[in-house]
């Protein structure tokens, strides 16, 4: 069974930073493309970002281009979402994601998701 746990979420000012995880188990993580997306109340869920499965490849929207960072740690197989710069209009559920796959695409296994709350 796939598990995703995301953590790292809070309250934070904006300017400030949080640094999401995201933990995996039940699945090859160090083949498995993985990703961060986000939600706000009546909107769909949006891409943030995404990484390959060795780190090698990311990408992000422009919407937290030069300010979030994505990365992963094979060996703990952990996820992770470095936020800076952070803006009220960040704030929003933030969902991990993994795919059954090496490369960024569609998602086929999505975590709990954790709050992020930016005031300004």
């Amino acid at each position: 069974q796939v598990q995703l746990v995301e953590s790292g979420g809070g309250l934070v000012q904006a300017g400030g930073s949080l640094r999401l995880s995201c933990a995996a188990s039940g699945l090859t993580f160090r083949t498995s493309a993985m990703a961060w997306f986000r939600q706000t109340p009546g909107k769909e869920r949006e891409f943030a970002a995404a990484i390959s499965w060795s780190g090698g490849s990311t990408y992000d929207t422009d919407a937290v281009k030069g300010r979030f960072t994505i990365s992963r740690d094979n060996a703990k197989n952990t996820v992770y979402l470095q936020m800076n710069s952070l803006r009220p209009e960040d704030t929003a559920v933030y969902y991990c994601a993994a795919r059954r796959g090496p490369v960024v695409g569609n998602y086929d296994y999505w975590g709990q998701g954790t709050q992020v709350t930016v005031s300004s």
